[in-house]
């Protein structure tokens, strides 16, 4: 079946409305999907771990933020390494390291082996947002650049919302959950990589200069794109990495329960509105979606607050759907101003800078969040982080209100 739809890819550019475009391009962001199940597969199990393991939210934070440290490791190489040797280069490689990850997930005993396994999972993360997103827009062609933008975006909040729904059904239902959940992904890997092996795509002819290890970067015009992506994407993924850290741990305060299934449940909840919502605005003004993402954060940190004053699940789960939008608006509205502003020789290190964008604050907030929790309480940490995010996001929206594109970029 996946031959059938990645032999449909060479017609793209001649049958740009045929219906076998978008197949083509959903194969070529299935990858991204597999590998992003894997980087929050783990969420619902880290309560089993802390049990067997015993050890404090700031450890988890810690084990958490490995993965950003893997993450912006790999921007720094894998985008330029995109640009110059080709997608498949990078991605080939990448799934292998996650495959690597599924086993040291699977045989885990201590903390190291956790972060080991974040790390190589960070790492495989940060080559598919480069190179695996620049690999949907070179499937779809110049002329369905924005539908690219849009598909590659909601494989990377789908499968990161489908990961844990899975493992938390399976921790909850199967014998050996640690280990079950890491074969099932293991398989979802395999056919990702025949995936990437059937994908029409070459080496690239036009190879740009420079250090093959460096912070990526842009061309002069999509500097002010990038930073209005990540101005709206940065506020949004460290919401969302809050409650993957934290979020079953308020879960269990709250509620009294450490569910496998409703943690799982939660952070589906949480990607599927990302998924949803990126459906809804797409056609909108990318200014407009912008300010929606930044918004949507900054409700979803005032909920936030609320919910763990007041001990409500309910709101609870509304400030992680919104955590949701404001991450998955913020994330399509950057891949669309990139995929506009940027020519094909540079998209891939552009979308690692975007990335880079948005992870450093993702890695450090919940790390400091977590630790906080630890000496003042875990309601009184949320309450700081959610205050501190959301005049993140507000200053966001300034930055976006206050600049503008030229060119017509942000249309």
């Amino acid at each position: 079946m996946t031959g059938l739809l990645s032999a449909a890819a060479p017609r793209i550019r001649e049958r740009a409305g045929d219906a076998g475009s978008t197949r083509a391009i959903l194969t070529a962001a299935w990858p991204i999907t597999a590998v992003f199940i894997l980087s929050n597969a783990a969420t619902p199990l880290y309560v089993l771990w802390q049990h067997t393991m015993g050890f404090s939210k700031g450890t988890l934070t810690v084990v958490f933020a490995f993965y950003i440290v893997g993450l912006l490791f790999s921007l720094l190489v894998c985008g330029v390494a995109s640009d110059r040797l080709g997608r498949k280069a990078v991605l080939v490689p990448a799934l292998a390291l996650a495959g690597a990850a599924c086993v040291v997930f699977a045989t885990a005993t201590s903390v190291v082996a956790l972060i080991v396994a974040r790390l190589f999972t960070g790492i495989a993360v940060g080559a598919v947002v480069s190179a695996g997103m620049a690999a949907v827009s070179d499937v779809a062609g110049p002329e369905r650049r924005r539908h690219g933008a849009l598909l590659a975006s909601c494989a990377m909040v789908f499968g990161a919302g489908l990961g844990p729904l899975t493992a938390g059904i399976l921790a909850q239902t199967v014998p050996g959950p640690t280990v079950t959940v890491f074969v099932v992904e293991g398989v979802l890997l395999l056919t990702a990589l025949a995936a990437v092996l059937r994908l029409p795509l070459r080496r690239p002819a036009r190879v740009a200069g420079g250090s093959w290890i460096r912070i990526p970067s842009v061309p002069h015009q999509g500097r002010l794109p990038l930073l209005h992506g990540v101005a709206a994407f940065a506020p949004g993924i460290t919401a969302t990495s809050f409650v993957l850290s934290l979020g079953p741990s308020l879960l269990a305060g709250l509620l009294h329960s450490d569910s496998r299934i409703l943690a799982g449940c939660t952070a589906f909840v949480m990607f599927a509105a990302a998924t949803g919502a990126q459906f809804a605005v797409h056609r909108l003004r990318r200014r407009t979606i912008l300010l929606t993402s930044v918004t949507a954060t900054a409700v979803a940190m005032a909920v936030l607050a609320v919910s763990v004053n007041t001990a409500s699940a309910p709101l609870l789960f509304a400030a992680a759907i919104l955590s949701g939008v404001g991450q998955g608006l913020g994330q399509l509205a950057g891949l669309s101003l990139l995929n506009a502003a940027i020519p094909p020789h540079r998209l891939a290190e552009a979308n690692a800078a975007l990335n880079v964008g948005g992870y450093l604050a993702a890695g450090t907030l919940p790390v400091a969040a977590g630790y906080l929790s630890d000496a003042v309480g875990l309601s009184t940490g949320a309450s700081v982080f959610a205050g501190v995010l959301a005049a993140l996001a507000l200053a966001g929206g300034a930055i976006v209100l206050t600049t503008r594109p030229a060119g017509g970029v942000e249309g």
